[in-house]
């Protein structure tokens, strides 16, 4: 009997790919279900936590305004009164990360709910949705405001800084998540307009504030996930001039200046984490080819006048997530037992470019994290979502 119901589950998803038109192989739905399934059932139990559950003293913001604080910036242990001093790649934990963590917590929930619906049609996963994108975006009580003013805070320096940006690459699931159930005759569509303008008033925000700025001429990581959120964001909120921008600067900014010949990013194997930073910019990196390629501009298939490209970048980074063993730099300052896990680049570039070897390294790898450190560093959570 349950042979005969995982062979009818296979059907289904086969006639399901192709009647969407989905390049998703079967087996990326069959291997991910039973775990789709389960962390649906714990969201479905869940109530809405924003950020003005909790509060800091050391906020600069208001009860709607997200804080967090810089991950790296320590009391000076000669004298605590003054401004914290920094202690790169170690994690200070007195860190105030309430809203970081809650905001996690709603890119899971979404990203559980929108990978059942996808697999199941039950409205019932977006009937739950509704609730936590409503306590989020819409309801006044609750609601975030639409900018990250006060993030990375570094107590006696800065009240926020545009480097903290990049805390809402957890949003980024949510949006997707939205774009999965906005068909769903159980979304409401008033809901839909709001929060479609609640990402709308953010990309606003993340274009035109200084901070915004700052990130987007970052030439790291971090200039990488700005695109990769704007793109997610304004594909959401329908901003077609967004979309082109973020492509071309994929093209004509991000790869031609982050990545090295032979494929590495020589910005983060310079950092004291090099291993899961390079994992992480390539990762935002194929996420944006995901989001932004289609038929008129394929970004997984540009490619620089000197050969380099995503394909290159994973190409480069493959063999040390098959084998970790095999890394030639220096060991993460912490962390380092932690990585790789199922990253994105990997089922995504497999999906891409027809690489059997990348998908069958994904599938053995673990889908479910729980160390904090690599959960949020891993804003695609649900690949299921954007395939």
């Amino acid at each position: 009997m349950q042979r005969t119901t995982t062979l009818f589950i296979t059907i289904l998803l086969l006639l399901w790919n192709a009647a969407s038109g989905s390049d998703i192989p079967a087996e990326v739905a069959a291997t991910l279900r039973k775990d789709i399934l389960k962390e649906a059932s714990w969201a479905m139990q869940q109530q809405p936590v924003t950020v003005t559950a909790q509060t800091s003293e050391r906020s600069a913001g208001g009860k709607h305004d997200f804080y967090s604080e810089g991950d790296y910036w320590w009391p000076d242990p000669q004298n605590p009164s003054v401004p914290y001093i920094q202690r790169d790649g170690m994690t200070n934990p007195e860190n105030f990360t309430a809203h970081r963590q809650a905001m996690i917590r709603f890119s899971r929930i979404i990203g559980a709910l929108a990978s059942a619906y996808k697999i199941t049609k039950d409205e019932k996963y977006v009937k739950h949705a509704l609730i936590h994108l409503r306590a989020w975006f819409l309801d006044p009580e609750t609601l975030m405001n639409p900018n990250l003013q006060f993030a990375q805070a570094i107590k006696g320096r800065f009240t926020g800084r545009g480097i903290g940006i990049i805390d809402t690459i957890q949003l980024m699931e949510v949006a997707q998540g939205v774009l999965v159930m906005e068909r769903s005759p159980a979304f409401d569509k008033k809901l839909l307009k709001g929060v479609r303008q609640w990402f709308s008033s953010y990309l606003s925000w993340l274009t035109t504030h200084p901070y915004g700025k700052d990130e987007m001429n970052a030439k790291n990581n971090h200039g990488t996930c700005w695109v990769m959120q704007v793109a997610s964001f304004a594909k959401l909120a329908g901003n077609h001039d967004l979309l082109s921008f973020c492509s071309e600067r994929y093209k004509t900014v991000l790869l031609p200046n982050q990545m090295a010949s032979d494929g590495s990013f020589p910005l983060e194997l310079a950092r004291t984490k090099p291993y899961g930073y390079s994992l992480f910019n390539l990762d935002a990196m194929a996420t944006i080819c995901q989001i932004l390629s289609d038929k008129k501009d394929n970004l997984w298939s540009f490619t620089l006048p000197d050969d380099r490209s995503i394909e290159k970048g994973i190409k480069f980074l493959y063999p040390f997530i098959a084998d970790k063993s095999l890394w030639p730099y220096k060991a993460d300052l912490m962390y380092w037992n932690d990585w790789p896990v199922a990253q994105p680049a990997l089922i995504f570039g497999a999906n891409a470019c027809k690489s059997e070897a990348w998908f069958n390294t994904w599938k053995k790898l673990d889908h479910s994290p729980d160390t904090e450190e690599v959960i949020r560093n891993l804003p695609v959570r649900h690949p299921i979502i954007w395939l």
